[in-house]
């Protein structure tokens, strides 16, 4: 799955690596190395740096019938 690419460094100094993702995510990205002078707190070595796609998606389940012509007493 993965091709190319194994290793990149962000803009704060941290060096992350790819890796085969799990269900819903074809690659997760982790954390090799967090830089001395990266501030993100979110950036904490081995940990992976995850992936929100799923959330973004439109939901599965029904959803209560919206109310029209509500009007305030």
């Amino acid at each position: 799955m993965l091709k190319g690419f194994t290793h990149a460094r962000l803009a704060c100094g941290c060096r992350i690596g790819f890796r085969e993702g799990v269900e819903g995510s074809p690659v997760t990205v982790v954390v090799e190395t967090k830089s001395p002078g990266c501030l993100s707190t979110l950036h904490v070595r081995d940990l992976p740096l995850f992936d929100h796609r799923e959330a973004l998606r439109t939901p599965t389940r029904l959803l209560p019938p919206i109310e029209e012509d509500y009007e305030e007493s």
